[in-house]
């Protein structure tokens, strides 16, 4: 297969020359001094980043917990510790969500959705997010084909020159009758390898009080319960080992990850019935591995991973048809990422990707489908000081068989990309770009027995964006200040929706047509030192979004806000920290919104808001460090639904014992 290729920006410089020096008495002509110093970087593609201390002091037991506090999200959280979460950015559906872990993208081709309550913070160095795609040419194909991106990065070991083992233990414990220990060690084998281990138990009841109030149309009660949320019970163990690598031109990086879980899955709440009979353990396992290398102007990036999912689904609802399913799922992908730099202001690359999943149940007649994805990408990155630029094209090819049928699916699409950036001063930026993405359906969407549409055809997006980024540190009173806002427009074709049919683990697709996302997304940062081992910061987050159906104007939901998606959500996040304490508060809101595709009153679902308080203490003895967490979640017990019918916690504790070695 033959590849084009385009590119990549390095950093400018700046020269300073040293003043002629006079005296009164006599007059010396200094030598000339040459100073080289960056100027501050501006990604062409800017993310939204938690990492670090700042990512350790939120309220957040998962990634999904922390994905909160980014503005153009909304995470679906079903509730309690086992519950299912999953993440969208700006209205476009978890399905243009692409989630990065180390390197290579998340996938789950059954019904793509990727349960972000499966991963923990415990090992987790920092979160980016992305809208468009990563500010990066060398990188997979399939990095350049979603219309956002998430990317996670799990601790990596640094060892001092007298160092050579490192050891963190956590014990957690709290409301839901919750035990969650965890242990990471690292360990160096050499000067240029070293491996990390990290394991991580979660079981809990997942029981908690509840207010479950719903209203007739005529404004009057039709019920008012309260109870305790039943079947929400987890037992889950996760561990994940890595081996890194490195020498003169490059490094390398091994990943072996398994989570297995048994739960519950507490049904949705409908006219005051109860329902409790779900249950879903999981098997999920990956390998992978990448291997980057720079040799002069040349630059490579492989990756190759092999995943098996293995997920049996029960339901002993007596008011239901009875199931007990297990589906295997299989993937295999390779990727071959390769940049070279034409000038040190321009860089061009090309990628190749393949991936086959394939999809088997234990059901009769289950289509059992295999598919085969090629991409192919390039792309270009210039930089001219001031002015950066990045542009990309992927390609994506599809191929669909259903074991013992004649049947196939084929198609493909072509997704461009131009993303632009100019500094008009120091620290001050302005960014557009614009973009097309493609999705497949699932293999859920298309074939699935019970709630598959073959005739779904797939979603295609258009992406306008325009933004100002402000960024200033300096080491005065105020130590940093950032501030970001962008405005944009999503264009969805052939919009799919996935809504709830009754049962958490399964859902009933369509095509809604025609989707106009208008949005803003505004974020700010302010860190201050009023005092000698004084730190403040404040982060806040601020999201407006109207995204409605324009398919048919006979439609009687034609331009009303689409299921799920808040006109308005915002977030504030405080911290104090105090030599060893640290003391953190953190409230978000999201706004009103509809359940269903008319806005109508019977389909309005409340706006909800809570806020969570932490507090820590460290301790050091000689070169073991001691932390205790104690953490007070939705602190004025507030009763909300994220998704309706599923009620969320209300108050809730957690405390938290760490040790580091």
């Amino acid at each position: 297969m033959r590849f084009l290729a385009y590119f990549l920006p390095i950093m400018p410089f700046i020269t300073a020359y040293a003043e002629e020096v006079s005296d009164t008495a006599s007059v010396e002509r200094l030598k000339e001094v040459v100073v080289t110093a960056s100027l501050p970087t501006v990604a062409t593609i800017p993310a939204q980043t938690l990492k670090g201390k700042e990512l350790q002091r939120l309220n957040s037991n998962t990634i999904a917990d922390a994905l909160r506090y980014f503005s153009g999200v909304q995470v679906k959280d079903y509730g309690g510790v086992g519950g299912i979460k999953t993440v969208n950015i700006r209205s476009m559906g978890s399905h243009h969500t692409g989630v990065v872990y180390d390197g290579i993208e998340l996938g789950n081709a059954q019904n793509g959705q990727i349960d972000l309550g499966q991963f923990s913070l415990d090992n987790i160095e920092g979160i980016s997010l992305y809208n468009g795609q990563k500010s990066e040419i060398l990188q997979p194909a399939k990095d350049f084909g979603t219309a956002g991106s998430i990317y996670i990065r799990t601790r990596s070991p640094h060892f001092d020159s007298n160092d050579s083992f490192h050891f963190r233990g956590k014990v957690r414990t709290g409301s839901f009758d919750l035990i969650n220990p965890s242990v990471l060690a690292e360990v160096k084998l050499s000067e240029h390898v070293n491996a990390s281990l990290s394991t991580e138990w979660v079981n809990s009841s997942g029981k908690y009080k509840f207010r479950y109030r719903r209203l007739n149309t005529n404004g009057e009660v039709a019920y008012d319960t309260t109870a305790t949320r039943q079947n929400g019970d987890i037992n889950a163990l996760r561990t994940e080992a890595n081996v890194n690598g490195s020498f003169a031109t490059g490094q390398w990086h091994v990943k072996v990850y398994n989570y297995i879980s048994n739960r519950g899955i507490p049904g949705a709440i409908v006219n005051n019935v109860w329902r409790r009979g779900e249950r879903l353990k999981d098997s999920n396992s990956f390998a992978q591995g990448s291997y980057r290398l720079t040799s002069g102007k040349f630059s490579t990036l492989n990756n190759i991973k092999y995943a098996f999912y293995r997920t049996h689904y029960v339901n002993n609802d007596d008011k239901q048809i009875k199931i007990d399913n297990t589906y295997r799922q299989q993937e295999v992908y390779f990727s071959s990422a390769n940049q070279y730099s034409l000038f040190p202001w321009w860089h061009v690359s090309a990628a190749y990707d393949f991936m086959w999943n394939s999809l088997d149940a234990d059901i009769r007649g289950f289509a059992k489908p295999d598919r085969f994805t090629n991409m192919v990408s390039v792309a270009t990155a210039l930089d001219f000081k001031r002015f950066k630029f990045q542009g990309s094209v992927l390609g994506t090819f599809i191929h669909d068989v259903l074991k013992g049928r004649s049947s196939q699916n084929n198609k493909q699409a072509f997704s461009p990309a131009v993303f632009v950036s100019y500094i008009l001063t120091k620290g001050l930026s302005v960014r557009a770009f614009v973009k097309q993405s493609f999705r497949m359906p699932t293999f859920n969407d298309l074939y699935y027995a019970d709630m598959g549409n073959s005739s779904l055809d797939p979603e295609r997006v258009t992406q306008y964006n325009i933004g100002l980024m402000f960024n200033r540190r300096t080491e005065k009173f105020v130590n940093e200040m950032r501030f970001s806002a962008d405005v944009y427009y999503n264009n969805v074709t052939d919009k799919i929706i996935a809504y709830p049919k009754g049962q958490q683990f399964r859902w009933t697709m369509l095509n809604l047509g025609k989707v106009d996302i208008k949005g803003m997304d505004l974020s700010a940062l302010i860190n201050v030192n009023p005092i000698k081992d004084l730190s403040v910061t404040l982060r806040g987050q601020y999201t407006f979004q109207r995204a409605i159906d324009v398919t048919n104007p006979s439609d009687s939901y034609y331009r009303d806000q689409i299921p799920y998606v808040p006109r308005h959500s915002w977030s504030v996040v405080v911290n104090l920290s105090w030599k060893d304490w640290n003391l953190n508060y953190s409230y978000i809101y999201v706004g009103e919104r509809y359940n269903q595709q008319e806005n109508i009153r019977s389909n309005y679902t409340r706006p909800w808001y809570t806020s969570d308080i932490s507090a820590s203490r460290d301790f050091r003895f000689n070169r073991t460090s001691f932390r205790v967490l104690a953490e007070v979640n939705n602190v004025f017990s507030r009763d909300y639904d994220v998704i309706l019918n599923y009620p969320m916690p209300k108050r809730n504790y957690r405390l938290t014992l760490s040790i580091e070695i």
